[in-house]
């Protein structure tokens, strides 16, 4: 008696890729004609498996040219190959943004090394640091620390974190039988040390919960502290930190809050920057509201340069606005991550 088959295997992280593309707007294509490409009608062509490497697989594949998309923006999924020249370096600096973000959100599961990219550009990639991006004004870090939000907005999210977790849920039930195996991808997700806050704890051990910037202490609940990146999440202050950890850092070294993250700061009438500055003050009908320079506020000063600092001309005279906007607030972290300064 001849059995009828009706039903096809499909490798279990291809099945969470290739749905989570499909959701996203993406029909993936095997071709053994290109290696990864994209035709900027909705078409994702991806090599076949002869192509790849044996540490290569196609959810590595298909999540690598979403971090693409992801430093490119939403316009790009119209774009041939994501609007990225792949025959020279022109666009380099986009290339290595996409491999922090790539980093970045695989540290949030603890999957760096399992769903690494491949190519020349692994070299890049591997010689990233346990945080991926850089301090300072980097400028692939900063499209990175952007790309790295896009991750939550349509049209990746949720699907793109929703792939991720399963992806760590999938791993770590597999990486514990596959663990004793030296040369086992998958046995390497079975190894990495979570946080509280659900990524891995950082390598640095003398880092701790309780010097993060982004540590609050809820004047409700004395003693318990918790986690301005991850809402909800109650930390004790001894913890070993996160990998989105950050030193406490100085106003005058981000100056996010009158760049771009925010396009207007109100003035009341009565305030003295209106006399005293009035070529900073722009009147449209009874809204009052300090002038911009290209994306940054008039009055902002300096911060050209990685080691020049930001200075505000009228300080002693700054609106209220500008006065009630807490240092490691929510809106704090708004702007840093709006600059690509936090994620």
């Amino acid at each position: 008696m001849s059995r009828v088959v009706d039903a096809e295997y499909s490798d279990p992280l291809d099945a969470v890729w290739l749905a989570t593309a499909r959701r996203i707007g993406l029909r993936v294509v095997r071709s053994a004609d290109v290696y990864a490409s994209t035709d900027g009608r909705g078409t994702l062509l991806i090599a076949d498996a002869t192509s790849m490497d044996a540490d290569d697989c196609l959810a590595q594949m298909i999540f690598h040219e979403l971090c693409h998309s992801l430093v490119q923006g939403p316009d790009s999924f119209r774009l041939t190959d994501w609007g990225l020249d792949n025959e020279s370096d022109q666009h380099l600096e986009r290339e290595h943004a996409c491999l922090r973000t790539q980093a970045a959100l695989l540290d949030d599961y603890g999957l760096r090394h399992v769903l690494a990219p491949t190519t020349d550009h692994r070299a890049f990639y591997d010689a990233l640091g346990a945080v991926p991006f850089e301090d300072g004004r980097d400028p692939s870090s900063v499209l990175a620390r952007k790309a790295y939000l896009r991750a939550d907005r349509e049209p990746w999210g949720p699907h793109l974190r929703d792939a991720l977790s399963a992806t760590q849920k999938l791993l770590r039930v597999v990486g514990a039988f596959a663990r004793t195996d030296p040369k086992s991808l998958l046995g390497r997700s079975a190894a990495v040390d979570l946080h509280t806050v659900g990524g891995p704890v950082h390598p640095d051990e003398s880092l701790t919960c309780g010097t993060c910037a982004w540590r609050h202490d809820s004047s409700r609940s004395v003693g318990r502290s918790r986690c301005r990146k991850h809402p909800g999440v109650r930390i004790d202050a001894s913890m070993r930190a996160c990998v989105r950890w950050e030193a406490v850092f100085d106003c005058q070294d981000c100056g996010a809050c009158c760049r771009e993250a925010y396009t207007a700061v109100e003035v009341k009438r009565t305030e003295p920057v209106v006399t005293r500055y009035p070529d900073l003050v722009v009147r449209e009908g009874k809204y009052l509201h300090l002038r911009r320079a290209g994306e940054r506020c008039a009055a902002l000063e300096g911060g050209r340069t990685p080691a020049e600092q930001y200075t505000c001309r009228i300080y002693d005279d700054r609106p209220s606005t500008c006065r009630e906007f807490a240092l490691a607030s929510p809106n704090c972290l708004d702007a840093r991550r709006a600059v690509g300064l936090s994620r």
